[in-house]
């Protein structure tokens, strides 16, 4: 009697550790890629996460991992984004459900997690530069190790990474890029003969021949040495499309299929084994691949909720308020379409900045840069400069990357610029690396900058107005990531009074500064000093620079406590307000102040409000710190911890 067709042998099921993996033989290494691509799908399903360029990166992981002899080998992946097939190899397929939660898998590369994440990386175009340095340090100690840097395409924009691969070639003789080409935006079609030049161009055999030409070419007169050798790399650029990389000192090989494991196996073998010049590997890779819904629409599928695998439709809370980015978006149309002078600058991410609205409004009007914020701010003071209205939106965490040129080309030239800081603050699964906890004493620090905060997205679309109205210095607004708190958008966009903050709630004993998106923490807190007969004022500060002294004197001479709070580190508002106390005397008559930051730590993924209940910047961490402050006691039972005089 015929039974059900038996399934084969699970091969992912054998594998723990890279090594395992290289036990396999080369033609099995595609049922591996299907298989981990199953899992992955799986997982971010359950997850969310990152899935199209894993999803495009699979059978590359698969051989990388087949052919180099990791952790010994070192494979540093740029952003980290695409590592989860990677993750699922090296040792951490058990804990893949856990990827993005409190205490559970980084949604990057970590060196903290793993000995095969050598380098931990987030932001990107940071791959070859990491790479450069662990190869040097091989070379110095006469290891024979290989060293291998996986970069995409959207990273290649960024100049650091041409800055290394300048570098690189007169550093090390050892060295493989491997450029992952998921756009086709440099790369010409892929077929059958591409391969197969990639594959003689790069084969020991053609490598021998070259180094025979070599050593006949150093017997000519110098003077046709340097043509002769300029002309071979001419013709195999002609041949194959790599003569930038070449005049960079890199020895290129492909394009090639990076889903064609005969390809991707042999070529990639041969680049492991040259080993006098740094390589460059163009593998052409499609996002999404294997999963129609992802491949259909890899926008989409770049960053998911938990979604339906059957379908591929995500799971979407049910409609709140709207986003702060979208809010922002939507004020940047308003204000445009008063003004033709308004334009928009964004470095890769319209989309997440809410500038795909003003984009699908003003196609002509929006600049994406690419990753490039050094340039994007540049540029925008450039603007600025021949008399546009510049708005640039950056993560906060991103602008980081551009600020010595906030610092040069902006600030000290006094120029216009209107920043829009997206995701200040905690951003809960992409963890320490996409937090925007700096930009508030970065920005403060520097002469003639307006530095303000949303409270809620009212707030936000009128500060973006008052930025519209700035002509005379740079300016930038921080806003959080989500929801907003439903309060109505005023149709008369009217600009704020620079330098000056609100009262909220008058009170009497207790004042709550808050500078940003913990205001509405801070009326949850004074509710329940209230219901402990402590009169509270909350205030909403609005500027961190100019600070509101008249507002700081109220406060401080009125009250028995002042706290200040913000979702940033250490040194940022709440340190402009002890200066500026101090500077007036106001500390002397034994006010009582706490400054409510971030930890100084990088605080792991989790949900927001556990991290922002971790660093005490909830309803109950702010009414511990008032309570703290004026030595009050006998409420620990309604707050869930103890309370200190």
């Amino acid at each position: 009697m015929n039974g059900p067709p038996i399934a084969p042998p699970r091969l992912l099921d054998q594998i723990d550790q890279p090594s395992d993996l290289r036990q396999l033989a080369d033609s099995q290494m595609q049922q591996v890629a299907d298989e981990v691509r199953a899992e992955l799908i799986d997982v971010v399903s359950r997850t969310g996460g990152h899935l199209g360029a894993g999803l495009g990166v699979v059978e590359l992981t698969v051989a990388l991992h087949h052919v180099y002899n990791t952790p010994d080998d070192i494979l540093i992946w740029d952003v980290g984004h695409q590592a989860y097939p990677h993750k699922i190899l090296t040792g951490r397929r058990s804990r893949m459900r856990t990827l993005r939660q409190g205490g559970g898998l980084s949604g990057f590369t970590k060196r903290a997690e793993s000995p095969f994440d050598p380098f931990g990386a987030a932001h990107a175009s940071t791959s070859i530069s990491a790479a450069l340095g662990f190869a040097v340090a091989r070379d110095r100690r006469g290891e024979d190790r290989r060293v291998v840097a996986v970069i995409g395409d959207g990273s290649m924009s960024a100049g650091m990474a041409y800055e290394a691969m300048n570098n690189a070639a007169e550093t090390t003789r050892q060295l493989t890029v491997i450029l992952n080409d998921n756009d086709m935006s440099i790369a010409p079609p892929v077929g059958a003969m591409s391969g197969y030049l990639a594959r003689q161009l790069s084969s020991p055999s053609f490598l021998t021949l070259r180094n025979a030409s070599k050593k006949l070419l150093a017997k000519l007169p110098s003077a046709i040495q340097a043509p002769a050798a300029k002309a071979e790399g001419y013709a195999r650029a002609l041949l194959t499309g790599g003569g930038l990389f070449e005049e960079l000192g890199f020895y290129y090989i492909g394009p090639i299929d990076g889903h064609d494991m005969d390809q991707l196996l042999p070529i990639l073998r041969n680049a492991r084994d040259i080993i006098d010049r740094p390589v460059l590997v163009h593998v052409v890779t499609r996002k999404g691949k294997g999963y129609a819904p992802a491949e259909a629409a890899p926008d989409k599928f770049h960053g998911v909720s938990k979604f339906n695998v059957v379908t591929g439709e995500q799971v979407k809370p049910p409609p709140g308020a709207p986003q702060f980015q979208t809010v922002y978006g939507d004020t940047l149309v308003r204000l445009a379409e008063a003004d033709e002078t308004v334009v928009a600058i964004t470095a890769a991410m319209p989309t997440g900045t809410g500038l795909d609205r003003f984009g699908k409004r003003f196609p002509d009007r929006l600049f994406d840069v690419g990753i490039a914020e050094q340039h994007a701010v540049t540029f925008a003071a450039g603007l600025a400069a021949e008399g546009l209205k510049p708005f640039c939106a950056i993560y906060s965490t991103f602008l980081q990357r551009g600020y010595d040129q906030v610092v040069h080309d902006v600030a000290i030239q006094k120029l216009p610029v209107r920043f829009g800081l997206d995701r200040a603050g905690l951003v809960g699964a992409d963890g320490p690396t996409h937090a925007g906890s700096f930009d508030i004493g970065y920005l403060g620090a520097l002469p003639g900058f307006v530095v303000m905060a949303a409270a809620d997205e009212a707030e936000l679309a009128r500060m973006v107005a008052t930025q519209a109205a700035l002509d005379d210095g740079p300016s930038s607004v921080r806003y959080p990531r989500g929801e907003g708190t439903g309060v109505a958008i005023p149709t008369d966009l009217v600009p704020l009074e620079i330098g000056r903050g609100r009262v909220v709630r008058e009170g009497s004993s207790i004042a709550l500064l808050s500078f940003g998106a913990r205001l509405g923490e801070c009326l949850l807190a004074a509710d329940r000093l209230q219901s402990m007969g402590l009169s509270t004022t909350v205030a909403d500060a609005r500027f961190a620079k100019p600070l509101d002294h008249d507002l700081l004197r109220r406060l401080a001479l009125n009250h028995e406590a002042l706290l200040t709070i913000e979702e940033g580190a250490v040194g940022g508002f709440g340190a402009f307000v002890l200066h500026a106390l101090a500077g007036q005397g106001l500390l002397d008559r034994g006010l009582k102040v706490r400054t409510l930051t971030l930890p100084d730590l990088f605080q792991d993924q989790d949900k927001p409000e556990r991290m922002y209940a971790d660093a005490g910047l909830d309803c109950d961490g702010i009414v511990r710190a008032a309570l703290s402050a004026i030595g009050y006691r006998g409420m620990e039972s309604q707050l869930g911890g103890a309370v200190r005089a």
